[in-house]
C-alpha cells in the first residue's frame, strides 16, 4: 500500500471557500475538509451530504485535511488514521467570516434536527 505522503501535494490550492459539491446543488454544510491531493473542498461526515468522504472514495485521493480555522489535522482513509502533515498551500481554512454551519443564507432554522436525522 502507498504511503500517505503519496497522496499529498502541498503546492495545490483549495478549490474554494466552501464545499464545491454543496455549492452546485445549493446546499449547506457543517464543517469542511480539503483533499490533500487536488484541493477539492468537501463537507464533513457530520454534514448532510458527506462530500469530502465521497470525493476521497470516488477519486482515490485518500488523504484529507480539516479546512476549519485553527485545525490542521490530516486523515488517511486508506489506513483510517489521523496524522500531522505538511503545511498546504494557502488559504488553509475557510474565511473566518464564513459561518459554521454555512453559508449562513442557506442554513435552515432546523439544521440541528436535520443533522440528527442524518446520523
Amino acid at each position: 500500500m502507498s504511503d500517505a505522503s503519496d497522496f499529498i501535494r502541498a503546492d495545490v490550492s483549495p478549490s474554494g471557500p466552501g464545499c464545491a459539491d454543496c455549492e452546485k446543488i445549493g446546499s449547506w454544510w457543517l464543517h469542511l475538509r480539503r483533499c490533500a491531493f487536488c484541493g477539492h473542498i468537501g463537507c464533513c461526515d457530520d454534514s448532510l451530504h458527506k462530500h469530502g468522504t465521497t470525493h476521497a472514495h470516488t477519486s482515490g485521493h485518500r488523504v484529507i485535511q480539516s479546512f476549519e480555522p485553527g485545525e490542521d489535522w490530516f486523515w488517511d482513509f486508506g489506513t483510517e488514521t489521523a496524522f500531522d502533515g505538511p503545511a498546504l498551500a494557502p488559504p488553509r481554512s475557510h474565511p473566518l467570516t464564513q459561518t459554521t454551519p454555512g453559508p449562513a443564507e442557506r442554513v435552515p432554522a432546523d439544521w440541528e434536527e436535520q443533522l440528527a436525522g442524518n446520523a
